[in-house]
């Protein structure tokens, strides 16, 4: 593949020794972990409001169940465990807040080392990928932890004279273990349209090729689903089912690209057809031109 003048100039711009790209890796870094921390920081600090924010869909089960959502009880069986699940629910939450921050570092690191092009077509998926983990994370908070929590509490049983009382009482580090596979296992599935969309840009997947796997990637899905998810079907399904869907989505991000990449390449076409045209006639007069 030819490589133009501007492409050159381009490149020729980027190129810094490497003590440069050392020091400009250092400040990213340096960025990236400091925005991490502070959010941590405030995470922590609001931990137990936002693990009884988390608790809120556990409460709608609940409701669902036939049960007083106000008697919703979590224990913890060892004197740190309450205090390491806030650590961890800090540590995930600053990981979500930062993580605009991180992306965008990143994306200023290796964006001098990009064409003009490829700046401006990978951006569009810098800002995508969040939203589709929000929208991950949103399906599990509303949906799928009440009725996974649902699931599990129709499996009580009430204590007559022939049976012994069992009653759910989750540990607080199970419960947020449940919400964070969940979160994230959604959230990483959402990424599938923007990974085989930037697959598609550079040349490494086509839309045919996606259609052709369809059938293993629904058995691919639900072994993932079975993988990510707690051993329960509902949440396994809950999760297999989006997949496919997203794949479907793909495929259909995957042909609306190549659709423009080829409308790019027949301007190109027509451009360099009109630049050899217009230089054969130059050609010509100064051939026809007296001496």
């Amino acid at each position: 593949m030819s490589v133009s003048d501007t492409e050159k100039d381009e490149i020729e711009k980027s190129s810094a020794p490497l003590m440069e790209h050392l020091i400009e890796l250092r400040r990213r870094l340096i960025w990236s972990i400091g925005g991490f921390f502070i959010a941590f920081l405030v995470c922590f600090f609001f931990a137990k409001r936002l693990f009884n924010l988390l608790v809120v869909p556990f409460k709608w089960a609940t409701q669902w169940a036939g049960l007083d959502p106000h008697k919703v009880e979590l224990i913890y069986t060892a004197p740190q465990e309450f205090f390491f699940t806030q650590v961890k629910l800090a540590m995930f939450g600053g990981m979500v807040i930062a993580f605009p921050l991180i992306a965008t570092q990143i994306y200023k690191f290796i964006a001098p080392g990009l064409y003009k092009n490829e700046r401006n077509a990978f951006l569009p998926f810098l800002i995508a990928s969040p939203i589709l983990f929000l929208m991950g994370a949103s399906l599990v908070y509303f949906f799928f932890t009440p009725m996974v929590m649902w699931f599990f509490l129709a499996m009580q049983q009430a204590g007559t004279n022939d049976q012994v009382q069992i009653s759910l009482l989750p540990k607080v580090s199970e419960y947020l273990s449940l919400i964070m596979t969940l979160i994230f296992s959604f959230g990483l599935v959402f990424q599938l349209p923007v990974v085989t969309s930037l697959m598609t840009r550079v040349g490494m997947l086509s839309s045919k090729a996606l259609v052709e796997k369809r059938r293993w990637a629904i058995v691919i899905a639900f072994v993932v689903a079975a993988v990510l998810t707690p051993p329960d079907p509902m949440s396994q399904i809950g999760l297999a089912i989006p997949t496919i869907l997203l794949y479907e989505v793909a495929i259909w991000s995957a042909r609306l690209i190549e659709r423009s990449k080829e409308r790019d390449r027949l301007a190109r076409e027509k451009q360099d057809a009109a630049a050899d045209a217009a230089e054969k006639a130059a050609d010509a007069s100064s051939t026809q031109a007296p001496s």
